[in-house]
C-alpha cells in the first residue's frame, strides 16, 4: 500500500546535526514531488524544502536556506533532508508529503493540498 515513512528525529543540542529520512513506497515515486513540512508546537505547518523526483528541482525556504539540505536517492525511493547547526526553534514534528508534479515554491505554502503525508518524526533540539 502507499507508504511514507519518516525516521531520524530526535533529542539533538543546539548546534546539532540530523539527517532525516522519507521513505516511499506504493506509488510511482517518479511522478511526484516530495516536500517537507515541520510543525512547531502550537504552530501552524511550515513548509522547509521540496525536491523534484524528476529533474532534481528543489527549493528552500529563505528561513532555512542556509541549513538545511534536499537531496534523494531515486533508487531507494528515499529523499533525505539534513539539517546542521540546530537551533531550539527548529523543534517540531518533521512530516514529508508528496504531491504529482514539480517541486516548486507554491508547494512549500501547499501542505493541506498535498497528496500524500506521513506520519511525521519529532525533532527537538535542547540542552
Amino acid at each position: 500500500q502507499l507508504q511514507l515513512v519518516e525516521s531520524g528525529g530526535g533529542l539533538v543540542e543546539p548546534g546539532g546535526s540530523l539527517l532525516l529520512s522519507c521513505a516511499a513506497s506504493g506509488f510511482p515515486f517518479e511522478y511526484y514531488a516530495i516536500g517537507w513540512f515541520r510543525q512547531a508546537p502550537g504552530k501552524d505547518h511550515e513548509g522547509v524544502s521540496c525536491i523534484s523526483s524528476s529533474g532534481g528541482i528543489t527549493h528552500v525556504a529563505d528561513s532555512v536556506k542556509e541549513r538545511f539540505t534536499i537531496s534523494l536517492d531515486n533508487a531507494k525511493n528515499t529523499v533525505y533532508l539534513q539539517i546542521n547547526s540546530l537551533k531550539p526553534e527548529d523543534t517540531g514534528v518533521y512530516y514529508c508529503a508528496a504531491s504529482m508534479g514539480l517541486c516548486s515554491e507554491y508547494t512549500l505554502r501547499s501542505y493541506y493540498g498535498m497528496d500524500y503525508v506521513g506520519q511525521g518524526t519529532l525533532v527537538t533540539v535542547s540542552s
